[in-house]
């Protein structure tokens, strides 16, 4: 017998128009726009591509150029990929113009980056610093929160001018670098709050979903009401280290676990796993702070939680809270992109926040999600049946935009197990 239970929180429907929850805009997904008719040179200019086609072409032409690529970023703005390629190698940029994507010439070779991002492990790991490579500046960028002072904070800073100039960039951050644990409502252990990530098919067929890692140091046995039995048992889970993600089965084999996220009364089917992109929108689900949005701003960033460090996160700047952990990011086409980890700041203020990508997770943990799909939406060779972003078109449903925001934001997430 399946065990079917929902989490309600308040919310109103709107028939026949794009709508919002809180400061965040939703829209349902759609058929990607024909580009047929185009010019047979085309294929010279930069493409309108959604953002999960720009995930996909810029991983191909990260293996296609080797040590030219010095990463990408997406313009959400003009809808195209913007590919880093290193100067003087004019033979890789014609590539990624045929591609589709538009070329920028910088200085800092991947390489190069990665080199420093190993400088900064080896001799500034200090609690409550980060660093991510940003393709935007082509620069490293290191942020610190408000406990690296005095001595901690000249470490840092010598260890930032040691990288030579043009390098990194360092930022202070006004909060302090913490997991989004909370006691309270949502998926519960051992007194401690978190949120349902994703649902997954376990390798074995199973249902399970994906949460943050070091929300299971609560305990094994998770509920969904605090106080009630236990739903869900965790299988695997790894914090600190290369990663921040659990797979917590469901104790009833026969449990519903539809592939989607509700977003207050709406659904956004999940369609399959993605990689982030630098400047991609994304959305943030969370039990405590609802719908958030915000941008990718950086890949690979590594963490130092009082906890210990972890490697492999998204840096983006939606805002999270306590209780947050776990969380959907996704985007608007219904791809899952990451796990809430932790970050600082909160959703008045504003702050940094890291998530940990669901590819890296299915892959360690064996699991599938969606139709069983990887890392991407799309599948061309090069990037030409790409289609165009679609802002104004979504479908005649919706969430609007919630006026009781801050007295819901305890409710809990609506979701059916």
């Amino acid at each position: 017998m399946s065990h079917k239970r929902i989490l309600k929180r308040k919310a109103a429907i709107a028939v026949g128009g794009v709508v919002a929850l809180g400061a965040a805009a939703i829209l349902l997904p759609s058929a990607n726009a024909s580009q047929d008719g185009a010019p047979d040179d085309a294929a010279a200019a930069p493409r309108t591509l959604k953002a999960g086609d720009a995930s996909d072409l810029a991983t191909r032409l990260a293996g296609t150029l080797g040590d030219a690529y010095a990463g990408a970023w997406y313009d959400g703005e003009d809808k195209r990929l913007v590919v880093n390629v290193v100067r003087g190698e004019g033979d890789m940029a014609l590539k990624v113009r045929s591609a589709g994507a538009e070329v920028r010439e910088v200085d800092n070779s991947m390489a190069e980056l990665q080199a420093g991002a190993g400088t900064l492990k080896s001799e500034a790991t200090i609690p409550g610093t980060s660093w991510a490579v940003d393709p935007r500046t082509n620069k490293i960028l290191v942020t610190a929160d408000s406990t690296v002072t005095g001595d901690k904070w000249d470490r840092l800073e010598s260890t930032v001018e040691s990288l030579g100039s043009g390098m990194a960039t360092l930022k202070k951050s006004e909060g302090t670098f913490r997991t989004f644990v909370s006691g309270g409502d949502a998926i519960f252990a051992g007194g401690a709050r978190c949120s349902l990530g994703f649902n997954v098919t376990a390798g074995d067929g199973s249902p399970a979903f994906l949460t943050a890692g070091h929300c299971a140091a609560a305990g094994d046995a998770w509920s969904d009401q605090q106080g009630g039995e236990p739903i869900a048992t965790v299988d695997q889970a790894l914090f600190p280290g290369d990663g921040d993600f659990a797979l917590v089965r469901y104790d009833d084999p026969a449990t519903e676990a539809p592939s989607e996220v509700n977003v207050g009364g709406q659904t956004v089917p999940i369609v399959q796993a993605a990689e982030a992109t630098v400047g991609q929108q994304v959305f943030r689900m969370g039990s405590t702070t609802g719908l958030a949005d915000g941008q990718v701003l950086g890949l690979d960033a590594t963490v130092n939680y009082p906890e210990g460090t972890v490697t492999g996160l998204i840096q983006t700047d939606v805002c999270a809270e306590p209780g947050d952990s776990g969380g959907s990011l996704f985007t608007q086409d219904g791809l899952a992109v990451g796990l809430t980890s932790g970050g600082s700041g909160d959703c008045t203020v504003g702050g940094e926040t890291f998530f940990q990508p669901v590819t890296t997770a299915l892959e360690a943990v064996g699991a599938t999600l969606g139709d069983g799909g990887g890392a991407g939406a799309g599948d061309q060779a090069d990037g030409q049946d790409a289609g165009a972003e679609q802002d104004g078109a979504g479908g005649d449903q919706g969430v609007q935009e919630q006026s009781d925001m801050g007295s819901d934001r305890h409710s809990g997430l609506t979701r059916t197990h």
